[in-house]
């Protein structure tokens, strides 16, 4: 497998499978393509576009995605050794987080509706103002996630881990939608 260090990969650069660290990405299409087996260390990715790609047993550690799309992804394939990650201003509609260790994962505003977080471990995340419309928390640890900012999630405290996790008093209805009660202001 080919190495790659300290590089600044464009859009109509060609990507090779192999190991990239301290590598930046800007405006990259991996739409579709087969990212399986490959290693992104302390990497960052400007503008990029990862919908429909393939992540299995691909490594993600201290990555940062900014401004990306990344609709249809299944991260829950990726290469779980260190896997560390932060989005800001990006589309994450349709992808999965099942069983992942995120601890302290920040999701800064970002798009993340339909988004499945079952069963994952997101202890001390932040979701920085985001939208999580139609996302799925089930037997999900939110143990000192922070909610204050972001909006329409639906949150089952009785289903999930919740302690000492943060919410606003404007988006508390969230956690009391399957009591099918009307809040008013």
């Amino acid at each position: 497998m080919q190495y790659f260090e300290d590089k600044s990969i464009n859009k109509d650069d060609l990507v090779n499978k192999g190991e990239y660290e301290n590598c930046n990405f800007n405006g990259c299409d991996f739409a579709e393509k087969d990212l399986s087996g490959f290693k992104f260390i302390t990497c960052t990715f400007n503008e990029c576009n990862f919908s429909l790609a393939k992540l299995n047993n691909t490594m993600f550690q201290d990555v940062n995605f900014k401004d990306c799309k990344m609709m249809g992804l299944h991260f829950e394939a990726c290469n779980e050794f260190g896997l560390s990650f932060s989005f800001e201003n990006c589309q994450l509609k349709h992808s999965s987080f099942y069983q992942s260790k995120i601890k302290s994962t920040i999701f800064r505003h970002s798009q993340l509706e339909e988004t499945d977080f079952t069963e994952a471990d997101l202890t001390h995340a932040v979701f920085d103002n985001c939208n999580l419309m139609s996302s799925i928390f089930h037997q999900t640890t939110l143990e000192k996630v922070d909610f204050q900012t972001s909006f329409n999630y639906t949150i089952d405290p009785t289903m999930n881990r919740i302690k000492k996790a943060k919410f606003s008093l404007m988006n508390i209805a969230g956690l009391l939608d399957k009591y099918d009660i009307i809040i008013s202001p």
